[in-house]
């Protein structure tokens, strides 16, 4: 399945000479007949201002050099520029996004200059093709851009250039031939494949603007390949949920897809996220995502990175805010299936101090938050290792809803993991009498930081006389009083004395 949905996607099964790559001073075409002619013009990259919100206008039709047509499609010199700059297709045509894409930018910045750069015609060929052509279309878009330098009021700190797919790697180029430096670019799932691992100079990187933010979804290694590009390749280069798995893009999907006979659409529900997140940062202003800064997915995955100091968090999408200092800074976040994404993290920490009769066990917990403003469903604690006993153990979860302030928390003690090998050791343990009920953890307190607020809270055990927990039990805790908790601490060593 993996290797189908490669060769549907990229087109790979064709490639020949990958390692090809245009000079700067080639032409796409050099005609010689009308025929070729003909042909060259049609293969032309148009750039088209749109200002209307309808999908089916085209927009007004840019010329490089021709000024009358700043005019006659009334540019704004003195605003903001947005180019929306699309990947390889299949279709020849333009997605169903880049229309949402233009309408969201529209509402959120009024009076900017909204650039569709369509290369369609370039786009819509062997993938390898289409990647050899990315140069050619980047200097076009410097072209433009260099030409726009020249009027009175447009200043090149004010484009931002937002290009999906292998539209990100030609944002690259445009910020590596225009003359002098881009306000900002965004890559929304940079292509991976022909630019994983090659030379800056050759795919987007933060030399290409003065800020350059990517999105990636989909890193997923297939074959040795990945769709979306792994490495980062910004100064900030944010992976939602890993960047290797985005929710309702799992197996149920594929399954479903195999039966209908849309695998593609499973590829493209991942690849395409990046886009959706970015356009869901513009039209949900009050449900802004945060992404936070870690060396990687395992350590965020165990609640160790949600710190906001020294700049180690961010907005995604359009409010991600510009960090000079930082370069290939890898970012995590959790995100919802749809939109509004985003949701809300905390860190866990549970100390167990001591147990009784654990073996082998594999203990599952849940946490039940209760907050001012509603309550969560039975979270899941991920158990990336094992459990640490007499040691502190780090926890992340998240809650797709506020539930307000945390006032108490309840945790419960599923069972054991249920793998095959855990269920043997079940039933080893059944037939060797020992009994579920002896298996004891004694956890007192549950310390819990807010990534949305970075406020820090300690929980302690609702009945100080009950701090063990077994099997299908439950403990509760709520916010420690003050002196609870060194009182509680002290008659505990007077108590071992």
């Amino acid at each position: 399945m993996g290797s189908f949905a490669l060769l549907l996607c990229l087109g790979l099964v064709h490639c020949t000479a990958a390692g090809e790559r245009l000079n700067e001073g080639d032409s796409v075409a050099e005609p010689s007949k009308e025929g070729e002619l003909a042909q060259a013009q049609k293969l032309q990259v148009k750039f088209n201002l749109r200002s209307s919100t309808n999908p089916e206008d085209k927009g007004c039709s840019l010329s490089i050099g021709q000024d009358k047509c700043l005019e006659d499609c009334k540019f704004n010199l003195t605003a903001k520029t947005f180019l929306i700059i699309h990947g390889w297709t299949m279709s020849g045509m333009f997605e169903n996004w880049l229309g949402n894409m233009v309408a969201a930018l529209q509402a959120r910045e009024k009076d900017a200059n909204v650039v569709v750069v369509d290369w369609l015609t370039l786009a819509h060929q062997l993938y390898t093709d289409a990647v050899n052509h990315t140069k050619v279309v980047g200097m076009d878009v410097a072209r433009l851009l260099n030409w726009l330098q020249g009027k009175q009021f447009f200043h090149l700190e004010n484009v931002h250039l937002i290009g999906y797919s292998l539209g990100a790697h030609v944002a690259g180029y445009a910020g590596n031939y225009a003359h002098g430096t881009i306000g900002r670019i965004t890559g929304l799932d940079p292509a991976g494949p022909m630019f994983e691992g090659v030379e800056p100079n050759r795919r987007l990187s933060p030399d290409d603007a003065d800020f350059v933010d990517v999105i990636h979804t989909f890193t997923k290694e297939t074959l040795g390949i990945s769709i979306g590009i792994q490495m980062p390749v910004g100064h900030i280069d944010v992976y939602p949920n890993g960047g290797d798995f985005q929710p309702g893009c799992g197996l149920s999907d594929v399954l479903g897809a195999i039966a209908y006979g849309s695998i593609g659409e499973v590829v493209k529900c991942e690849h395409e996220r990046s886009v959706h997140l970015f356009v869901d940062s513009l039209v949900n202003q009050d449900k802004q995502s945060f992404a936070f800064q870690c060396t990687d997915s395992s350590r965020f995955r165990k609640g160790i990175c949600l710190s906001c100091r020294k700049n180690r968090c961010n907005s995604i999408g359009y409010n991600a805010k510009k960090m000079r200092n930082k370069r290939n800074s890898k970012m995590y976040l959790k995100t919802r299936s749809d939109m509004p994404f985003k949701v809300y993290h905390y860190q866990m920490k549970m100390h167990i101090f001591s147990y009784k009769s654990l073996g082998e066990t594999e203990p599952t917990f849940s946490v039940t938050l209760h907050g001012t403003d509603g309550d969560t469903l039975p979270l899941p604690l991920e158990v990336l290792e094992q459990i640490g006993l007499n040691s502190t153990n780090p926890f992340l979860v998240y809650t797709e809803g506020d539930i307000g302030d945390l006032l108490k928390i309840k945790l419960t003690w599923e069972g054991s993991s249920q793998s095959w090998y855990s269920l043997w050791r079940e039933l080893k343990s059944f037939w060797y009498q020992t009994e579920k009920s002896s298996k004891e953890l004694q956890i007192r307190r549950i310390r819990v930081k807010s990534g949305e607020t970075q406020q820090k809270l300690t929980f302690c055990a609702e009945d100080p006389q009950l701090t063990n927990i077994s099997p299908g039990k439950d403990l509760w805790f709520v916010k420690c009083r003050d002196g609870w908790e060194t009182k509680n601490r002290t008659r505990l060593v007077l108590n071992q004395l």
